[in-house]
């Protein structure tokens, strides 16, 4: 492997390690801390010393360095884990992201930002007095008094996989005397014997000095398919208690370990850069395509020997689609995750007092659609926090716990998933709304606007309650992006608010944008696709129930007045109007609305092409699929077509 493929592979690993660090951080409790979670952070800082120094990162393995020891005496009581600990840990990881990005150009103001970082941990170790244990401590890191006697087999591709074990006896060496004996007798004939594998193995001691914890983490880069067993001698002069009757060391961390082999039980995965996952989609994207125009064309010749394998070949297809759609989803906890940060640094901030509590982490979305959801959730939980939730004294007066919440949670709906935002805050004024959009001209004085529509004006362009300019809100510039950004993943944002009691915000979003289901219509001849995760049923349109409402668009269904879009109309489509036409009856925002076309022709799988830049300013199509006999066919974006309806309905009205 080159040189910068280990370097870009350890920049990702070490960025996932970070991600990790940051999340345990956020979740720790100072006052009670867990012992798993402090040696989770200690092994996350020690991969990626490790890692580091193997790949060249010099500085940010003698940064992390600092950070590991400080944890270590936390892990041996010594040390507390205060809250000044848990902010410098969080300070690290953010000071490891800015080295990571390239060392070898760190400025001087890098520098002297790792070095009061550093300095600060020490100042922290100053204290330090080597008979202050806890008594959990204590408990966790007892050592007993005979040495510590430890079997290492290696898996034999342990050199191909990176790892020299000869690197791994020089490390255990350092720790003191070590007793060692390698062992041969699994080395094979010389006809059979491989020079890249590894048959030896080795038993050694070591002294009584060292923690079980310690041994450990010599090997936390090796792979779990290795053998190392951890048992304790009788006496440090004498021999060496049987394996399998060796005591398990420092409390329950190593319980079963002694006679028991340590076997590789997580999920063999292989990670692939995103560009060659799109290129796949886009492939199977084509084949899609001409699997279509296959089957239309076997069944004009109707001949078995071509429909039975076309049929088939259909089948596979779209097993195919399913399976290489798969692959691109991917847990929205890995977005969800990244904004405890966020929560916690502007809280502290703005002298609030926040909680993020997340559910449905589990839930899958496409990734291309999760690369493009970070930015609105992070402008939605910014507004939460400085326009929704008050300061503590303010809840405190409200009769409100002194801690505000805010839920971040996704869940299915369908062919969709909702995610929702939610605060416990003041709410929204629909009063204070209306009376802001007048002032700045967004809307007239005399606009009649219903409660829904006025709680919309926040995501207009240029719209802001806030008082003054600060670094969170006031420039108008967060809720009309996370609008813009909604629409073009072919979501819809909806708004509920209780003055006093909090605000909730959602976002209905589809499983992925490459290929989708739709509903193939036809208007003169022309065909568009509906998507239809949109679509809720079909009915029929006939001349007498156009001229019976007085010229409105509306029709009855089940009782109910649905408004409909002449889609002839929209397009500008001539020719002579069917006696009967069809409703396409579409869900938008928590509404219905109806699209009438000619005719209805079924369900077509979807690939979808974009319409290039020339064509991006249309906001009535979404982009255009290719037909199984070579025609372009638009997917209609129904979103753009509501508000244009809209903006048409109030030009009309206002002449």
């Amino acid at each position: 492997m080159a040189q910068q493929n280990v370097t870009d592979l350890f920049r990702q690993e070490a960025q996932d390690l970070l991600a990790r660090i940051e999340e345990i951080a956020l979740d720790i409790n100072p006052d009670e801390p867990g012992v798993d979670a402090i040696n989770d952070l200690f092994r996350a800082f020690h991969t990626i010393k490790g890692s580091g120094g193997m790949v060249g990162f010099d500085l940010v393995a003698a940064f992390t360095h600092h950070v590991e020891t400080a944890l270590d005496h936390v892990r041996e009581g010594r040390l507390a884990l205060s809250p000044q600990l848990v902010e410098l840990v969080l300070l690290s990881s953010d000071h490891l992201k800015i080295l990571l990005r390239d060392e070898q150009e760190t400025d001087a103001d890098v520098m002297l930002a790792g070095e009061r970082i550093t300095a600060a941990l020490q100042a922290l170790e100053q204290p330090l007095s080597p008979h202050a244990l806890a008594p959990q401590a204590q408990q966790d890191t007892s050592v007993p008094q005979g040495a510590w006697h430890v079997r290492f087999r290696p898996h034999p591709e342990i050199l191909i996989r990176g790892t020299n074990p000869l690197l791994l006896l020089d490390e255990l060496r350092q720790m003191g005397a070590c007793g060692m004996i390698a062992h041969h007798d699994a080395i094979p004939s010389l006809e059979e014997l491989s020079p890249d594998h590894c048959y030896l193995w080795w038993e050694f001691t070591v002294p009584a000095g060292v923690t079980a914890n310690a041994i450990k983490d010599v090997f936390i880069f090796v792979d779990d398919s290795l053998e190392l067993t951890i048992g304790e001698t009788i006496a440090e002069a004498g021999p060496a208690r049987p394996l399998a009757e060796a005591a398990p060391a420092s409390g329950d961390k190593l319980k079963g370990l002694p006679a028991a082999r340590k076997t590789a039980a997580a999920e063999s995965t292989v990670k692939v850069p995103s560009e060659k996952l799109d290129r796949l989609v886009n492939l199977v994207g084509e084949l899609v395509m001409n699997q279509s125009r296959l089957t239309q064309a076997a069944a004009h010749v109707d001949l078995a020997t071509i429909s039975v394998p076309a049929e088939e070949l259909e089948r596979l297809v779209a097993e195919l689609r399913d399976c290489v759609l798969g692959i691109r989803m991917m847990p929205i906890g890995t977005t969800f995750s990244r904004f405890k940060r966020l929560v916690h640094d502007l809280s502290g901030e703005l002298g609030k007092e926040i909680d993020l509590v997340t559910s449905g982490e589990e839930t899958e979305l496409d990734k291309t659609v999760l690369d493009q959801l970070g930015d609105p959730l992070v402008h939605l939980i910014r507004n939460s926090i400085g326009h929704g939730v008050e300061p503590p004294d303010q809840r405190v007066a409200a009769s409100k716990p002194r801690r505000g919440t805010i839920r971040l949670t996704a869940s299915h709906m369908g062919s969709n998933v909702v995610v929702a935002i939610q605060d416990d805050g003041r709410g929204m004024n629909p009063s204070a709304i209306r009376a802001k959009a007048v002032e700045k001209g967004l809307i007239a004085d005399e606009a009649s606007l219903s409660e829904k529509e006025i709680l919309n004006l926040i995501f207009l362009p240029g719209f802001s309650t806030a008082e003054q300019v600060t670094n969170v809100s006031g420039r108008g510039v967060g809720m009309d992006v996370v609008k813009r950004q909604i629409d073009a993943l072919r979501g819809s944002v909806a708004i509920s608010t209780q003055p006093g009691a909090g605000t909730s915000i959602s976002l209905t979003l589809p499983l992925t944008l490459a290929i989708i289901d739709g509903l193939l219509v036809e208007i003169g001849g022309d065909q568009f696709i509906v998507p239809m995760s949109v679509v809720t049923e079909n009915v029929e349109l006939n001349r007498t129930q156009r001229a019976s409402n007085n010229g409105r668009n509306v029709v009855a269904v089940r009782g109910d007045l649905v408004p409909y879009i002449r889609l002839r109309e929209v397009f500008g489509i001539g020719g002579q109007e069917h006696e009967i036409e069809k409703i396409v009856i579409v869900r938008y925002e928590e509404q219905r609305v109806g699209l009438v076309v000619d005719r209805v022709l079924g369900s077509h799988q979807t690939v979808i092409q974009s319409l290039g830049s020339f064509y991006r300013n249309i906001d009535l199509v979404s982009g255009a699929t290719i037909m199984g006999d070579g025609r372009v066919a638009l997917i209609v974006d129904v979103a753009g077509l509501v508000r244009f309806a809209d903006l048409r309905s109030r030009v009309e009205m206002a002449a």
